[in-house]
């Protein structure tokens, strides 16, 4: 598991259940870079933007979770 995060946006992806549709480079390509790394660069999107994107995610590699505002 590898976590990215983006203010109190946390992103987790967990390689193992990748299936490589491509939704995520497809959908936000700008953010998803799989030939670089870091390969997530979460600073590129809003946060509405991520949780939407992540949200589609068919395989359930990529999830999130907000932090609680301190």
């Amino acid at each position: 598991m590898v976590v990215y995060t983006k203010d109190d946006l946390k992103i987790i992806w967990k390689p193992e259940l990748c299936r490589h549709a491509g939704i995520c480079v497809k959908m936000l390509p700008k953010v998803y870079r799989p030939q670089e790394r870091p390969w997530v660069r979460p600073e590129m999107a809003e946060k509405n933007e991520l949780i939407e994107q992540i949200s589609q995610c068919p395989s359930g590699a990529l999830s999130y979770s907000l932090e609680p505002e301190t």
